[in-house]
């Protein structure tokens, strides 16, 4: 009966909140490993073929783990246990992918133990042992000059590896950023079914958030929106992977600053009638993340709508994200699709800002970087890095604005995450693309 009762309950509570069903800890677990088998299995052995690399070796120290191993974890698995060495071979000719876990147990059950104990008392003599059967002709490491994602693997650990590995084959050692890049940006299918259902929950979230149900006038505070927001992922059972921003832009005489807005905010500014909010938010479920950027307006006593000229300066980044968007094209590198927007852009008479980055396993993922707040002309390195299919990104940027009632610009500051198939871009959940509006009571 009690049981029954529990049920009943939860799907009750899940129904209220949102259509998107957040699975209990032991069904999150089951499909987390359905879908890191489905990477092993399908995903890995089209990308080591893609980058030509027939040997990725990954090597990581328990609470110092390497950002592309943690991905390869099982979900019962919180960190690396002592030294984890995985080892991925593909046979070119075959096909054939094989997955060795250089320890004393399995990883899961993708990735079996091939560690001879008795044979090898030395952990690094087994790992040499299974390369040098294997005698691979690219031997990849996590070493990465340009992403911090591909650089997990040690000073120390490199200094072993180089120092046992076999004379014959130094020569064959290599960055597998490529690699490691590729598996940590590529989305599979079955996570795609997902990744509407985080969007439609951060669209939710917000949305409560951003209402007199939660807001009051001349009382709610802008921290106090930011704690809500907390608050309300840690009662869902849910997680973030950064501390949720609200900022506030007014009829006052201050400018707008990006580090006023993202880092040196006023924390305790009480949310008034006539202001524009901004929230920067984000979830973590089933190792996806979501990065929302919304906007909304307090409603003054007997006002039913925004003012027009807030409206429209809503649509010009509509517009941005539309001109960026268009940019999406297979090759095409990040810093090529950031300078082709805003000159786009500026020939409309738009002042942009684009700082739009991969998303996936991480919030701001590997991948090309298109822009950053600061870096308007380009980013060296990531964002020399190529589009490719299968890819997730937030659509992030701002345009600014001059408000005649406020005699000054704003800045309409958006984020949506999308999805790139390699011949069209849509965005996952659908974007805002009219002001939320929260009444005075």
């Amino acid at each position: 009966m009690q049981k029954k009762f529990l049920i009943l309950f939860v799907s009750i509570f899940l129904t209220h909140f949102s259509q998107a069903q957040i699975l209990p800890e032991r069904e999150q677990s089951r499909v987390v490993d359905e879908i890191l088998n489905e990477r092993f299995n399908v995903l890995l052995p089209q990308l080591m073929e893609r980058t030509g690399i027939d040997m990725w070796v990954i090597i990581s120290r328990e609470y110092n783990e390497d950002p592309v191993l943690k991905t390869m974890l099982p979900s019962t698995w919180l960190s690396a246990r002592r030294t984890t060495m995985l080892v991925f071979y593909l046979d070119f000719k075959t096909k054939k992918l094989e997955k060795y876990a250089v320890a004393r147990y399995n990883v899961g059950e993708s990735i079996q133990a091939a560690w001879d104990m008795q044979k090898f008392p030395d952990q690094w003599d087994a790992l040499m042992d299974i390369i040098s059967k294997h005698s691979p002709q690219k031997i990849g490491l996590n070493v990465s000059k340009n992403f911090g994602h591909a650089d997990g693997l040690d000073h120390t650990h490199h200094e072993i590896f180089m120092g046992k590995l076999p004379a014959s084959l130094r020569s064959r050692v290599l960055s597998a950023e490529p690699l490691a890049v590729a598996w940590l940006e590529s989305r599979t299918p079955r996570e795609m079914q997902i990744y509407p259902q985080l969007v439609k929950v951060s669209h939710d979230i917000i949305a409560e958030a951003f209402s007199s149900k939660v807001i009051t006038p001349g009382v709610t505070t802008s921290d106090d929106l930011v704690w809500w927001f907390r608050q309300k992922l840690s009662a869902l059972g849910l997680s973030t992977w950064f501390h949720p921003s609200v900022a506030i832009q007014r009829n006052d005489t201050a400018n707008f600053e990006h580090l006023r807005s993202f880092s040196n905010r006023p924390k305790d500014d009480v949310v008034r009638p006539g202001d524009l909010l901004h929230v920067d938010f984000g979830i973590s479920y089933l190792r996806l993340n979501t990065d929302i950027q919304q906007h909304a307006y307090v409603l003054k006593p007997g006002e039913g709508d925004a003012p027009a000229s807030i409206k429209k300066a809503f649509a010009v980044s509509n517009r941005l994200q539309d001109i960026l968007t268009s940019q999406f094209k297979t090759g095409r590198t990040g810093n090529e699709m950031l300078l082709a927007a805003i000159k786009q852009a500026k020939s409309e008479g738009i002042v942009p800002s684009i700082y739009t980055h991969p998303l996936g396993l991480h919030g701001h993922a590997a991948g090309p970087t298109i822009g950053m707040w600061d870096m308007q002309q380009g980013v060296p390195g990531s964002g020399d890095y190529p589009l490719h299919p299968n890819t997730a990104y937030s659509i992030e940027l701002n345009s600014s604005s001059f408000i005649p009632e406020w005699g000054k610009e704003i800045r309409i500051m958006l984020e949506e995450d999308g999805f790139f198939d390699g011949k069209t871009f849509r965005y996952i959940g659908g974007r805002q693309e009219k002001l939320l509006l929260v009444k005075y009571l």
